[in-house]
């Protein structure tokens, strides 16, 4: 270790020993309007050979800056999609201004000579890839989702929108919160049309960003910038639609913008499995079909403003009531500690209805340069109701075990207030900084629920039957609250040290209560209180952290170290049945290392090594008996203890914007000890488990437990061309994992070895607004080995392809075609289903603006559509199968608002009203 901090004290003392360097500024406007030209990529080229030295974008304004250029000639040159190149000469031995540099609209035809060329996709600066929506074409009418999808790395992956193998976690526009953290209703809730440019980027926490001293936090952001003629106006989309077995849709995305003003609002009711409002109805909101059937009520409303020069202000609200009636086949192959088989199947229908509120709110204050206060608080309210049923059977593979046939019925509500607060102070001195933090987390939950129960127990020749009357009432009330401060300090030119101290607790109440009804039902028979069943717990986990860390970074490379002492506090007391109080102590040292550096402007690598602790949940603390299944009991332990994990992550980005080539590679691994498992106990006879209850023979007891031996490696590769002779864009992507899953069974430890390989392509077409298709596919093989049981060991195999394809035909007439074809090979028996999902619809365009349309579309012509999904843990392989929408059809209606301020230009106007 010695050494590798004398190499790195070397080379920063090398780093500061570099030749002097200086500031290239300047104006990017447009030649003739003197508008500015955002995002064109500005570069330095060595003279010799023109490859690229230094480079940025330009600003919103169109203002550039360039630092740390070292003394010498080069070639000067503004890119710009659409625009002709500007080049000249120029000599770098001062701080250089440039001034004011307009660009000209490239010629696409002089005479009979063609002047054509393919236009950059984007570019990359820094850790954020920034696109041209203009490069990418899409249907008029067409939603930013559609967009985003067609950029390289870009997928869609079980229901979730990922970048670079990561799940996007927040849409922004124009550097506002649009919808908080719902990824599909804000991409659908915006047209393709209106965007400029969009950027996908790593998005720092609050505390890096006003520190500027990275803490490693990081969210999947993708940034969506608009044109700034559309920045003042009314635009959205309502939809309305009937069908077949009392199918409908009725649902509206209308959008208020007053340049820094922006309003959305939406509602949607409908009984086709639609969760969010679609800009596009006649296709599927993502590649794996919604499980049951849903009906769906939204109210939604998003606003964000600046109000004065100082204050910012995003929120939205929701309110939803879904409907969802689930039916589902189930089947697990249990871990055993010998060569003996034991097997679940169970049968259950679900009808659950669901009332939600749900607010966000962000508010910004900067009083002044040196100064900000940010106050993000976060309301939600659910009440919902259930209405259930399950047949389940255990076998040795042969013979019936047990079963049991239940029934339940519940009320259930919940909900949660959050706070967080920062305060960020800048001083004079570059690099100094402060800043104060605060957080209020509280949240209640109120259950009760009624359940009858069947059990059969099969002995020998016989069988014993046993009947379960209860209702079951839970309270809990959680809190949590934290405090914290750190501090910055400049260190050097490039250097900045950081000292902080956090304080925190999580508060956990939870009682729970059992009552056996006798002599009647459950409003006339007598509720005896089952003590077996019932339990009083309360969890207070008090954590402080202290952290000093450095960081060093220039035009090139970023090292970041950091050290936290860790010191933690867990305090379980229960105060029925029997009291006791049980506190346990741990001390953690969390040292973080991060390195980044930068081969050119729009090429980039970067090493990260994080370690963390996690503390058992409150469900997983309390010592009380859930027989919601009475064949599989499950249980908490008090005496659980953290979990401490060490995480390795690599990502290496390229974008060529001469080739529109990219390459995207992403590799994560992470080492857990203390892993929070499970442990199975199978009764090889009758057992008491605890006074009063008897765990009968095949039926099984599952609690959590610590166990050591957990790791798990990922990664994903990606890499984007241009496809010129069909005008399309190719993505080729890759990736594996491997899993070492600790479990325990009958005090056995054993693990649960898998490995996943999967590979896939996208073609995405950037013909015109007239034609647009996406096929996408994505192979995986899976391979599962069990050290305890080699019966379980397995291999399966999912292919998933898509295909979705629109066209204008003629005079305004559409076709629509949404294909999904899905291969299962290797599941349990009765599960290795293959099927085709397909919607299509044929649509035309009607007005004079040609902004109505009415269609006829079918939802899954072939009448296969299914569900079905394999899990994997540490004690079980499990395949599931729902039930899931069939075939209707539906004739709708939609119109598209499109509504933008006057004095904007002929081309746009013509674009808007005259060509649509």
């Amino acid at each position: 270790m010695k050494y590798l901090y004398l190499f790195l004290f070397s080379f920063l003392t090398f780093s500061h020993s570099f030749s002097q360097s200086y500031m290239v500024k300047g104006k990017v406007l447009e030649y003739g309007k003197q508008d500015p030209i955002p995002y064109a990529n500005i570069l330095l080229l060595s003279t010799s050979d023109s490859s690229q030295v230094y480079g940025t974008i330009s600003e919103m304004d169109g203002e550039f800056e360039i630092g740390n250029v070292r003394e010498g000639n080069y070639l000067f040159k503004i890119q710009y999609l659409g625009y002709r190149n500007y080049f000249r000469t120029i000599l770098v031995n001062s701080n250089l201004d440039l001034g004011t540099l307009s660009i000209q609209e490239e010629a696409t035809s002089l005479g009979e000579v063609v002047v054509s060329t393919r236009r950059s996709t984007g570019t990359q600066k820094s850790d954020t890839t920034m696109y041209n929506a203009d490069a990418f074409k899409t249907m008029k009418d067409a939603s930013a989702q559609v967009l985003i999808e067609k950029l390289p790395g870009v997928v869609s992956e079980g229901g979730s929108l990922q970048a670079q193998g990561e799940n996007i976690a927040q849409i922004l526009v124009d550097g506002k919160p649009f919808f908080g953290t719902d990824v599909q209703a804000a991409l659908q809730n915006l047209p393709a049309e209106v965007i400029q440019s969009i950027e996908i980027f790593d998005q720092k926490s609050e505390k890096a960003q006003l520190s500027g001293f990275d803490d490693g936090v990081r969210l999947k952001t993708i940034n969506i910038i608009t044109k700034p003629n559309r920045r003042k106006g009314q635009f959205g989309k309502a939809t309305a639609g009937l069908g077949t077995d009392d199918r409908y849709l009725i649902g509206a995305s209308i959008n208020a913008f007053d340049e820094d003003q922006r309003i959305t609002f939406t509602g949607l009711s409908n009984n086709v499995n639609m969760l969010n409002y679609s800009s596009d109805a006649n296709t599927q909101a993502n590649s794996r079909p919604q499980e049951g059937i849903v009906t769906t009520n939204i109210l939604g409303l998003n606003y964000s403003d600046l109000w004065g020069e100082k204050i910012k202000v995003a929120g939205s609200y929701t309110y939803s009531k879904r409907e969802n009636v689930g039916i589902v086949s189930r089947f697990r192959d249990f871990v055993t500690t010998d060569d003996s088989n034991q097997e679940y199947s169970e049968t259950s229908r679900d009808v659950r209805v669901n009332n939600q509120h749900r607010a966000n709110l962000r508010l910004e204050y900067n009083p002044d340069e040196r100064n900000r206060i940010l106050y993000i608080p976060r309301f939600s309210a659910e009440a919902s109701s259930e209405n259930s049923s399950f047949l389940g059977e255990t076998t040795d593979g042969l013979n019936l075990i047990n079963q049991v046939d239940n029934l339940k019925t519940g009320q259930y509500q919940e909900y949660d207030l959050f706070n967080r607060l920062i305060y960020g102070h800048k001083f004079k001195k570059a690099g100094r900084s402060i800043t104060f933090r605060g957080l209020l987390h509280n949240g209640w939950d109120n259950d009760e629920s009624d359940r009858k129960a069947r059990n059969i127990y099969y002995e020998g020749d016989g069988q014993r039957t046993e009947n379960i009357d209860q209702r079951t009432t839970r309270e809990r009330q959680g809190n949590r609250w934290e405090a914290g401060i750190a501090f910055t300090e400049a260190v050097g030119k490039n250097g900045q040290f950081e000292l902080e101290y956090e304080i925190g607790n999580r508060g956990n109440n939870s009682d729970q209560l059992v009552f056996n009804v006798e002599g009647g039902d459950f409003e006339q028979g007598n509720m005896m209180l089952d003590t077996a069943l019932s339990n009083a717990f309360q969890s207070d986990y008090l954590t402080q952290e202290f952290e000093v860390g450095y960081q060093y970074s220039n035009e090139k490379l970023r090292i970041q170290t950091e050290v936290q002492y860790q010191d933690a506090n867990l305090d379980n007391k229960q105060e029925f049945p029997q009291a006791f109080d049980l506190n346990r102590k741990f001390t953690a040292v969390l040292p973080t290392v991060r390195f980044e550096y930068k081969f050119t402007p729009t090429t980039n690598i970067q090493l990260d090594f994080d370690t963390r602790t996690d503390e058992p949940q409150v469900r997983q603390l309390q010592p009380v008996i859930d027989n919601t299944n009475p064949l599989q009991l499950r249980t908490g332990n008090p005496e659980l203890d953290q979990s401490y994990t060490k995480e390795f992550r690599l990502r290496f980005r390229s974008q060529n914007p001469d080739t529109d080539k990219s390459w995207f590679l992403f590799t994560r691994s992470a080492f857990v000890s203390n892993f929070i498992s499970n442990s199975t106990f199978i009764a090889g006879e009758a057992t008491e488990i605890q006074d009063g209850i008897i765990l009968e023979k095949g039926s099984q007891l599952n609690r959590p437990v610590n166990l050591d031996g957990y790791w798990d490696v990922r990664s994903w590769l990606s890499y984007g061309m241009p496809l010129d002779f069909i005008k399309s864009k190719l993505n080729l992507n890759a990736g594996a994992s491997i899993t070492k899953r600790p479990g325990q069974v009958n005090d056995q430890i054993g693990f649960n070895n898998s490995q996943r390989f999967n590979a896939g392509f996208s073609v995405n077409s950037s013909i015109s607004d007239q034609i647009d298709f996406n096929i996408w596919a994505r192979s995986s093989f899976n391979n599962v080995e069990n050290t305890l049981n080699s019966n379980l060991n397995n291999k399966f195999f999912q292919q998933l392809f898509r295909v979705n394809f629109n066209w204008i035909i003629w005079e305004g007439f559409i076709y629509r075609l949404d294909l999904n074809h899905q291969i299962n090979s290797g599941l349990s028996a009765g599960f290795d289903n293959n099927f085709s999902l397909i919607n299509m619809s044929l649509g035309k365009k009607i007005f004079k603006n040609q902004r109505g349309e009415v269609s006829i579309m079918v939802y899954d012509l072939l009448g296969q559509n299914a569900n079905v999904r394999r899990n994997i843990t540490e004690t079980f392989i499990e395949d599931i199968q729902t039930n899931v929408l069939q075939q209707y059809f539906m004739v709708s209606f939609t119109y598209n608002l499109r509504r933008f301020s006057k004095g904007m230009d002929e081309d746009t106007y013509n674009e808007l009203y005259q060509n649509n």
